[in-house]
């Protein structure tokens, strides 16, 4: 098995992303592994079902500068240049897949909350990564 050519982490922009990045700055630090970052925003009509009557752009747009400048804050900590930064809308565990696969990623890295109960059957984006992926997967456990 040889090393990870190119990982993609995925954030949610939480405080608990700085455990995620912590965990990649621990195992690839010294190595020349290149890492690329996203995080996926739910375009505001899926989240609201398109039941509101107004124009929902400026807000979009300002949802994703404010993304992309945690991202920048984020992916600074760990040496990942701009063009690897990316803030995409969509559905999470869709869109990382689509990226991992066409940019040939070989590891995705999320965070997981290790939910349980009704939390564990509604689904978690964690869940969603691992199960739908073509390549490996490792959920950070954030502890609270």
């Amino acid at each position: 098995m040889s090393a990870y050519q190119h990982i993609l982490v995925g954030l949610d922009l939480s405080p608990e992303s700085e455990q995620v990045i912590e965990r990649v700055k621990y195992l690839f630090s010294n190595s020349d592994t290149r890492i690329s970052i996203c995080h996926i925003l739910e375009p505001l009509a899926f989240t609201y079902g398109g039941d509101i009557p107004v124009d929902l752009s400026d807000v979009q747009t300002q949802l994703q500068s404010q993304a992309a400048e945690r991202l920048k804050i984020l992916g600074a900590e760990i040496g990942v240049e701009e063009r690897n930064q990316h803030v995409v809308l969509g559905h999470p565990a869709q869109e990382m897949h689509a990226m991992a696969e066409d940019q040939n990623m070989d590891l995705i890295i999320v965070g997981s909350h290790g939910r349980h109960g009704l939390s564990l059957l509604f689904g978690s984006t964690s869940n969603s990564v691992l199960h739908g992926a073509k390549c490996d997967v490792l959920a950070v456990r954030i502890t609270d």
